[in-house]
């Protein structure tokens, strides 16, 4: 298979060229009419929190495999081929369930099995308080528990990777320091902790902050507070909503010029609600409201939100405008910087790489990425490479072949 398109980082147009499971080559191209209206390539997103979609929860226990497929196979319309389905606050039986549907159908389906790198385990050791909690059950907070955790590590058939935890829960870092002598990496968020209990949390080996800005209190002190405590600490790595509602552009910004952009992870956040219709929904006893204009939030008010209604590409596209990133820059915090901060494969535009490729169309700050066509592991999972290679102006051996 080959293509031709503009890499999404230099702009420059290129032939790629796969076989298999990989990038065969990248080679220049040399067109003979102007390539402004040809697409991008760019490395497909990587995200590292998503809790479901068209009313699909990975926490729900009555989430089967074939939920789990349908899901996930959801995302490659949004250019993401790697994602970590999270699993949040939850009773065990709930979250056993969720874990043990996830490993089912990523046994049953190799194309699964390689979009999901890991698992996100995003409480249930978070912090009771009204706003840190955010949207999360009260009934189900709790105490870390290794044991516990231990159970549902192995009903994912050891696919959780990322737990996200309050600094302050009962038991956190002994929890952490043995997860991390376990390979999992720890994430601190919903917490209302002080600058000791983060302090300690990060000496005992926390390495990203999850959606720094959110979960949190409306009103917190001026300093010190938990948010300045994890934006100045250089070991955390801070994931971000930039769908448009989370936070402010002027936020994002300061995020960004603070941890600089090899400590700044994109993420959706977008609940199992994602792509749904406006309307009040029902989910584990609570009521929920996607609205006209895009949030999702508790129902009955827009204050408090219940996860993104967007995907990683509307992110990506956000961050761009918000924070002044050029592509090349947005996309990597949404696909390279994840799969660094969890170990995974960086895929590059170059030999040898794993051929997970977005392919589409930008037209500059302010404007939608238009998902043209999703590769994975070397396979076309969404749209077509047949109306993607530019034809005018190629040589005709550069046209695309199978």
């Amino acid at each position: 298979m080959q293509f031709c398109a503009r890499r999404y980082d230099t702009a420059e147009p290129v032939r790629i060229l796969i076989e298999g499971e990989q990038i065969l080559a990248v080679e220049p191209v040399r067109p003979t009419k102007d390539v402004h209206d040809w697409p991008y390539v760019a490395p497909g997103l990587f995200d590292l929190q998503i809790n479901g979609y068209g009313g699909i929860w990975f926490s729900d226990e009555t989430l089967t495999p074939q939920k789990v497929l349908t899901a996930l196979a959801a995302h490659y319309q949004h250019g993401i081929t790697r994602m970590c389905p999270t699993l949040i606050t939850n009773s065990f039986e709930a979250l056993h369930a969720g874990f043990t549907a996830i490993r089912t159908a990523c046994e049953s389906e190799p194309w699964a099995d390689r979009m999901v790198p890991g698992c996100h385990l995003e409480g249930p050791y978070i912090s009771s308080e009204d706003g840190p909690r955010g949207a999360h059950p009260l009934e189900h907070v709790r105490g870390c528990d290794w044991e516990e955790f231990r159970k549902l590590q192995a009903a994912s058939g050891d696919r959780i990777c990322l737990v996200t935890l309050a600094a302050e829960a009962d038991g956190a870092c002994p929890f952490i320091r043995t997860a991390v002598e376990h390979g999992v990496t720890i994430a601190i968020g919903h917490t209302a902790a002080d600058s000791e209990q983060i302090r300690n949390a990060v000496d005992a080996g926390a390495r990203l902050s999850t959606h720094l800005g959110n979960g949190a209190h409306g009103t917190i002190r001026r300093h010190p507070n938990y948010i300045w405590d994890q934006l100045g600490d250089s070991r955390l790595t801070a994931s971000i909503i930039t769908d448009g509602h989370h936070l402010p552009p002027s936020v994002v910004r300061s995020f960004v010029r603070a941890k600089g952009l090899q400590r700044i992870v994109i993420t959706c956040d977008a609940s199992g609600l994602a792509g749904c219709k406006p309307g009040v929904y029902d989910y584990d006893g609570g009521k929920f409201e996607v609205l006209e204009d895009g949030p999702i939030v508790i129902a009955g008010q827009r204050q408090f939100l219940a996860g993104s209604g967007q995907q990683t590409d509307v992110c990506v596209a956000n961050a761009i405008a918000m924070a002044g990133l050029s592509l090349g820059e947005a996309c990597d915090l949404a696909a390279r910087a994840p799969a660094r901060l969890l170990g995974q494969e960086v895929v590059r535009l170059s030999r040898g790489s794993r051929a997970d490729l977005m392919v589409f169309d930008y037209r500059g700050a302010g404007s939608p990425l238009q998902v043209l066509a999703t590769i994975a592991s070397g396979d076309v999972h969404y749209g077509s490479l047949e109306d993607v290679t530019p034809q005018a102006g190629v040589s005709p051996s550069l046209a695309q072949s199978a």
